[in-house]
């Protein structure tokens, strides 16, 4: 996807259809929430001319999300004051997934975050 504001909400509907696809739809708010932050932190704290969303399930029990970008700058938690707008993206991120952190690859880096998927009864 190019490196744009509405390539969020090309993410947010990618991981909503995967989550619907597998009859997951209990995590989607999670879900577009989780992908919307990852995908606008690489458009407005990397200099990339796209990122690439990947959204699987590597267990029965976890979606995990995937944005790529080229940038090597890894992602911190901010540390914003009361009246700041802006800097709490991961700490969304970190109270929506069961974890979250970043592989570095030699050509930028791949920020992920795992959702648990609630059992059925």
């Amino acid at each position: 996807m190019p490196c744009e504001p509405k390539s969020a909400r090309r993410a947010r509907l990618l991981v909503s259809a995967a989550l619907n696809t597998w009859d997951m739809d209990e995590l989607a708010e999670a879900g577009v929430q989780v992908v919307a932050e990852l995908v606008n932190n690489a458009i407005y704290h990397t200099r990339c001319r796209v990122v690439r969303v990947l959204v699987t399930r590597p267990t029965e029990g976890v979606v995990r999300i995937d944005v790529a970008d080229n940038c090597r700058d890894t992602p911190e938690l901010g540390d914003p004051d009361d009246e700041c707008e802006e800097g709490r993206g991961l700490f969304l991120v970190e109270a929506l997934s069961r974890r979250w952190g970043y592989d570095r690859k030699r050509w930028g880096k791949v920020v992920w975050a795992e959702l648990e998927v609630p059992a059925k009864c």
